[in-house]
């Protein structure tokens, strides 16, 4: 969802998730590893394969909210760790966001 300006405004409905919730979302996805990226190795899940369209939206939402920026070559990107995973996603508005990355820290 936009305002009038184009920034992203939260929905009531992509509250943010508790720690068992992020586990289970996890849990219940299908990761790739990114074959396209061996010098960087890293996991996708994507929206189109999740049981949970709503759930992937708010997980999504949970990461940048809660994450932190970081800078990878020249982009900067919001991370959010779990457990012993790194996520984060590319930045896109919500509707265009089509993958969740993961990488171990």
């Amino acid at each position: 969802m936009a305002n009038l300006m184009g920034a992203e405004v939260p929905d009531p409905q992509l509250e943010s998730l508790s720690l068992p919730e992020l586990h289970a979302f996890v849990a219940r996805s299908t990761w790739t590893f990114a074959k396209t990226m061996p010098k960087t190795p890293h996991e996708y899940t994507l929206r189109r394969n999740t049981a949970d369209e709503a759930l992937f939206e708010r997980v999504v939402m949970h990461i940048r909210r809660h994450g932190y920026r970081k800078v990878y070559e020249r982009a900067s990107y919001t991370y959010l760790d779990i457990d012993d995973w790194q996520y984060w996603t590319m930045g896109s508005p919500l509707s265009e966001t089509i993958l969740i990355n993961r990488a171990r820290l």
